[in-house]
C-alpha cells in the first residue's frame, strides 16, 4: 500500500507502509526470508490512485514474471457482474501472438457456469500451439470489476504462480474500487465548481469582464477557488475572488456557501470591509465551515474610484492604459471564518481604460519560488497598451504558466470603459 502526505509547503511525499514495509524489514533482518505472493503483489502496486495505472501495474506484475502474456479487461456499463457486461481491454503485456486469445478467454470466463467469482484455467490453441490460460477475477467486496488473463505456452502454472496472480488480482480490484470512487468524487466536485463558476453575476455595462477557471492538472483534487460579480446601484459593480481552504468536494460545497452568503450580504450595498465583516461573522457561527480568503473591489466608474478590502487574500494588480502594471497595496485582514474581524477599506482612483486583475494564489504560487518574486513578475511594463480584458487574461495565464499550476486558478479581469453607461449616476452623498 502506498500512502501520500502533504508537508507544510504543500509538497507531496510518498510513503511505503503496510505489508510492503514489513517485507523490506524482513529482507534486511535475515537472508533466509523469502517474500511470499502477497508480499510481492503489494510491492508491485501503489504508484498512483488511477484506474489505468492500476491495470498497467497488474499486467506488468503478471508478465513476464509469471506468464508469457497478460491482459487486463475491465467491465463497463451499469451491470458490473453479469456475463453480458461490456468488456474493455485497458492493459496488456507479452507476446503479440497470444494477445488475441485474451479477449476470448475473458469473455468465456465471464459466461462460465457458476459465475465469474472464482479463478478458472483452460487449455487453448494459438496458431497450432497448445497454451494454458488462467483467468483471475478482479473481485473486491463481492463485486467483479474485470478479469486478469494470463497465458503460458508449453507448461502449466505452478502453485506459487497461481497464488501470486490471485493475490495481485484481489489487490488490484481493491485499488480499482478506490480509484473509481476517487475519480467520481473529483468529477462531482469539478462539475459542481464549473456549474457555479459558469454563471457569475451580471456586472454593469460600464465594465468589460473576463474570467478564467483552470483546475489543477495531474492527480490534484479540485479546490475551493471562485469568483463573482454583483451589480449594485448607480453603475457600480462588486468584484469578488475567494479561495476556500483545502480541496475536494467539501471545499467546493463550502465555496458555494460563501458565494451564496456574499450575494445575500452584498444586496444591502454595504462598503466592502463591512461585507467582509458580516461574512466572517456568519462563517464563524458554522464551525464545520472551512476558513477562506476573499478579496472585494467595489468599482464606481462614474466617480472613477475603486474601494478594496481583503480577508487574507493576495493583492490585485491594476493595469494602466499604457500597459504598466502595479500591485495595489490593500490592507489585509484575517481570513473569513475566524471571527476576528478587523477589515479595512482602501479607496483609490481608477481611470477610464484601466483594468483590474483579481486572482487566487494558484496563479502565482510555485514550488521553490518566493511569492513576492512571483507577484513582482506581474508588475512593470510588459503588456501592450490598450489590451482588452480577454486578451489580458490570455497574456497573464501565459506569463505565469497557469496551465501547469499545481493548484486551481481563478482569475477575473475588469476593464473600466472610457465612458460609463448612460442612466447610472452616482448618488450625491455617501
Amino acid at each position: 500500500m502506498a500512502l501520500f502526505r502533504k508537508d507544510l509547503g504543500g509538497r507531496v511525499a510518498r510513503l511505503r507502509t503496510g505489508v510492503g514495509a514489513r517485507t523490506n524489514r524482513l529482507r534486511r533482518g535475515g537472508a533466509d526470508h523469502r517474500p511470499g505472493p502477497a508480499d510481492r503483489a503489494v510491492d508491485a502496486f501503489g504508484s498512483a490512485l488511477d484506474e489505468q495505472t492500476v491495470a498497467e501495474e497488474l499486467a506488468a506484475f503478471a508478465c513476464p514474471g509469471h506468464c508469457d502474456s497478460a491482459a487486463v479487461h475491465l467491465l463497463t456499463g451499469e451491470r458490473a457482474d453479469g456475463p453480458d457486461a461490456p468488456l474493455r481491454r485497458v492493459a496488456e503485456r507479452g507476446a503479440a501472438a497470444h494477445l488475441a486469445l485474451h479477449t476470448e478467454a475473458a469473455a468465456r470466463f465471464l459466461a462460465a457456469p457458476g459465475g465469474p467469482h472464482r479463478a478458472r484455467a483452460a487449455t487453448l490453441r494459438s496458431g497450432g500451439t497448445q497454451v494454458t490460460c488462467l483467468a483471475e477475477p478482479l473481485t473486491a467486496r463481492g463485486q467483479v470489476r474485470g478479469v486478469l488473463t494470463a497465458v503460458r505456452q508449453g507448461r502449466t502454472f505452478t502453485r506459487e504462480q497461481t497464488a501470486a496472480l490471485h493475490h495481485a488480482a484481489r489487490l488490484a480490484a481493491l485499488l480499482l474500487g478506490h480509484a473509481r470512487a476517487h475519480a467520481s468524487t473529483r468529477d462531482t466536485a469539478l462539475d459542481l465548481q464549473r456549474a457555479l463558476l459558469a454563471e457569475p453575476g451580471r456586472p454593469h455595462p460600464n465594465l468589460d469582464i473576463a474570467t478564467r477557471y483552470l483546475p489543477a492538472g495531474g492527480g490534484a483534487l479540485v479546490g475551493g477557488d471562485w469568483f463573482e460579480t454583483v451589480r449594485l446601484h448607480y453603475g457600480r459593480t462588486l468584484l469578488v475572488v475567494g479561495d476556500v481552504m483545502g480541496h475536494g468536494l467539501d471545499a467546493a460545497v463550502d465555496m458555494n456557501a460563501y458565494r451564496s452568503a456574499l450575494r445575500h450580504v452584498a444586496a444591502a450595498d454595504l462598503p466592502p470591509h463591512r461585507v467582509l465583516r458580516q461574512l466572517d461573522t456568519m462563517a464563524a457561527r458554522s464551525p464545520e465551515r472551512r476558513p477562506a480568503t476573499c478579496l472585494l473591489v467595489r468599482v464606481d466608474p462614474a466617480r472613477g474610484t475603486a474601494a478594496f478590502a481583503s480577508a487574507g487574500h493576495l493583492p490585485p494588480v491594476l493595469f494602466a492604459a499604457d500597459g504598466r502594471a502595479e500591485l495595489v497595496a490593500v490592507p489585509v485582514g484575517p481570513p473569513l471564518g475566524t471571527g476576528i474581524g478587523g477589515y479595512e477599506v482602501l479607496t483609490r482612483a481608477v481611470a477610464g481604460a484601466e483594468t483590474l486583475l483579481l486572482f487566487t494564489d494558484g496563479l502565482v504560487e510555485r514550488r521553490g519560488v518566493d511569492i513576492d518574486a512571483s507577484l513582482a513578475h506581474l508588475s512593470g511594463r510588459w503588456l501592450p497598451p490598450g489590451t482588452g480584458a480577454e486578451a489580458l487574461l490570455d497574456a497573464v495565464v501565459d506569463r505565469c504558466g497557469a496551465t501547469r499550476a499545481e493548484d486551481d486558478v481563478a482569475v477575473l479581469a475588469a476593464r473600466v470603459r472610457d465612458r460609463p453607461a448612460g442612466g447610472d449616476r452616482a448618488p450625491a452623498g455617501g
